[in-house]
C-alpha cells in the first residue's frame, strides 16, 4: 500500500484524497496501537478485544462491565452507529452472537478509530464462527420481596445462563405457572416473582445452570431450603 502511495506521488507531485484518506487512516492506527486508552470497568465506553489477529469493537453490558477476570460483550461494526455499519454488520456475521463473555485480559483499552483498520470488516472477511467467547446470555431471577411494599427481600435463586432467549421465556412460563396462588405463601412474609434479565457474567457462581436440572426443581428447592431454616 505505502510503495503504490509512494508511486502516485512521485508521478502527480501530491498524494489524492484518497490517498491522503488512507495514509490519515494508517496513522491513526499506529497511533492507537502505541497509544491505547487503558480500560477501567464500569465506564459504558466501547472497548478493543482481540479475536483472533484481529481488533474488534465491542460494546459492554451495563452491570457486567467490571470485572475483573470476565465481562459480556457484544460485537459491534466498526463504523457503528452509522446506518450502512447494521447491514454490513449482518453480512459479516456481527450482529447475530447476543452477548459474550470475554476475558479481560483480550481487552486492548477503549475504542479509538484508528483501530477500525485492523478488523475483520476492514479486510471484508467475515467474523469466525469460533471467536474464543462463549454465550452470556440470559438468566433468570427468583425474588423473595417483603409484602409490605418497602422492596426489601432478596433473590431466592439464580438461574442461568440461558444460551438462547427462548429457553429462557419457557422456564421463566413455567416458573410462573409453577408460582400462581402461592406467590405470597411460599415464603412466609414474602411475595415470590420470577425476572427476566441479562446474564450477569460476574455473578457467575452464584448461578443454577437450567440445562442440568429442571428448573421448576430448582425453585422448589429453594423455597425447601428457605422453610427449613
Amino acid at each position: 500500500m505505502i510503495r503504490r502511495l509512494r508511486r502516485r506521488k512521485l508521478a502527480s507531485g501530491t498524494l489524492t484524497p484518497e490517498d491522503q484518506a488512507v495514509v490519515d487512516q494508517f496513522r491513526a492506527m499506529l497511533t492507537a496501537l502505541r497509544n491505547p486508552e487503558p480500560w477501567t470497568p464500569s465506564t459504558g465506553k466501547d472497548i478493543a478485544v482481540r479475536v483472533g489477529p484481529f481488533i474488534e469493537r465491542a460494546h459492554t453490558r451495563p452491570g457486567d462491565d467490571h470485572g475483573p477476570d470476565m465481562i459480556a460483550v457484544a460485537l459491534v461494526h466498526p463504523d457503528t452507529p452509522h446506518a450502512g455499519a447494521y447491514l454490513h454488520g449482518r453480512q459479516l456475521g456481527y450482529t447475530e452472537r447476543g452477548w459474550l463473555r470475554c476475558e479481560t485480559t483480550k481487552i486492548l483499552g477503549f475504542w479509538q478509530p484508528g483501530y477500525a483498520m485492523l478488523t475483520h470488516a476492514a479486510a471484508g472477511l467475515p467474523v469466525p464462527d469460533d471467536i474464543g467467547m462463549e454465550p452470556a446470555c440470559y438468566a433468570l431471577y427468583i425474588e423473595a420481596r417483603k409484602r409490605d411494599d418497602s422492596l426489601d427481600g432478596y433473590t431466592l435463586l439464580h438461574v442461568g445462563p440461558y444460551t438462547q432467549t427462548r429457553h429462557a421465556q419457557q422456564d421463566h412460563d413455567r416458573i410462573t405457572a409453577a408460582l400462581d396462588g402461592r406467590e405470597t405463601t411460599l415464603v412466609p412474609g414474602h411475595r415470590v416473582s420470577v425476572r427476566y434479565a441479562p446474564f450477569d457474567v460476574s455473578d457467575y457462581h452464584q448461578f443454577a445452570d437450567p440445562y442440568e436440572t429442571d428448573a421448576v426443581w430448582l425453585l422448589a428447592a429453594a423455597v425447601e431450603g428457605v422453610t427449613a431454616k
